[in-house]
């Protein structure tokens, strides 16, 4: 006897972001390929349908995590225990099958990290979700996820607003567009996660703690930040062949630096700052002294260096 398709099911009309990516994280955790083929979707406020199905979210008005059912609009919904924002159908979900769903993206050598993946997803993305979803953030901009799910409902004149088929259709789309997004989302903090093992250990290794040699470009401000490290430049290679000299900045966000390059410096090239700065192979600084170059590793970390001799003196000075 073939074994029944598991029911999924969510509530019909309207939908909004939570709704749409509870789906795609269930899609991702489960495995699952298209509505019809390997499991059944509905999207109905039938009471009765409602307590068929399998797994049950943003409708029903239950919560019950062993039962897979996660509606969160009935009296006693719960509350993220460090904040007073209610989960959403996107968080309820996501509490249960976050990790799941991240294994299912990432790659076999990165599946250890899946636990902290779904924990910054949850942080970044999910707890956004939650607030705009329970009235405790403004919606998004015109380009934000949540705005951007909202645009996939029919249109209030459409000719086939009002048809089941239809608004079924738009809210498998949307949520098509929700794990496109969280597959990207989950690969960058995986990625986010390796660099900041490589950034520790090769700040170890650095000759000077206030230079940052990397193999490669990464990020690795963030790390810097979390690690509390007494990075002024970082020095790494390029597919041009050069090497860059990036200038961190005192905080995260921030366009400022902690130490710019040399004012003298600032938006010469070539030869003009090899005489200026006494490094021969030096390529560029940019006008704002936030970012050089020069064509070898030695060049960059000379550069780095003078900076760092010029700017304390200029400081002694001051």
């Amino acid at each position: 006897m073939t074994p029944a398709l598991p029911h999924l099911l969510t509530h019909s009309g309207k939908f909004h972001c939570d709704d749409a990516f509870a789906y795609a994280v269930l899609r991702l955790a489960l495995g699952l390929r298209a509505a019809g083929e390997d499991h059944i979707l509905t999207r109905t406020r039938d009471k009765a349908l409602i307590a068929a199905a399998d797994i049950v979210w943003d409708v029903g008005t239950v919560h019950d995590d062993a039962a897979n059912r996660f509606d969160h609009h009935q009296r006693g919904a719960p509350v993220r225990p460090d904040t007073d924002i209610p989960f959403s159908a996107a968080g309820l979900v996501w509490r249960v099958y976050g990790v799941a769903a991240a294994r299912a993206v990432l790659p076999p050598e990165a599946a250890p990290l899946a636990e902290a993946v779904a924990e910054a997803v949850d942080r970044d993305v999910i707890r956004r979700i939650d607030a705009i979803d329970n009235g405790f953030a403004h919606p998004e901009d015109s380009l934000g996820i949540s705005s951007v799910v909202g645009d996939c409902n029919l249109s209030w004149d459409a000719p086939d607003n009002g048809d089941k088929a239809a608004e079924d259709a738009a809210f498998i789309e949307a949520a098509g567009l929700m794990e496109s997004f969280l597959r990207r989302r989950i690969d960058r903090v995986r990625a986010r996660l390796a660099a900041d093992a490589i950034v520790v250990a090769a700040h170890a290794a650095s000759a000077d703690a206030r230079v940052l040699e990397l193999p490669r470009g990464m990020p690795w401000q963030g790390s810097v930040f979390a690690h509390d490290l007494p990075v002024l430049y970082a020095v790494y290679p390029v597919s041009s062949g050069n090497w860059m000299v990036d200038a961190m900045p005192p905080e995260q966000g921030s366009f400022a630096q902690r130490l710019p390059l040399p004012e003298a410096w600032a938006g010469l090239n070539g030869a003009a700052l090899a005489e200026a700065s006494g490094v021969a192979d030096a390529e560029f600084v940019h006008v704002r002294r936030f970012v050089g170059a020069a064509r070898s590793r030695s060049g960059a970390l000379a550069m780095a260096m003078a900076s760092i001799r010029i700017g304390a003196g200029e400081t002694e000075a001051a």
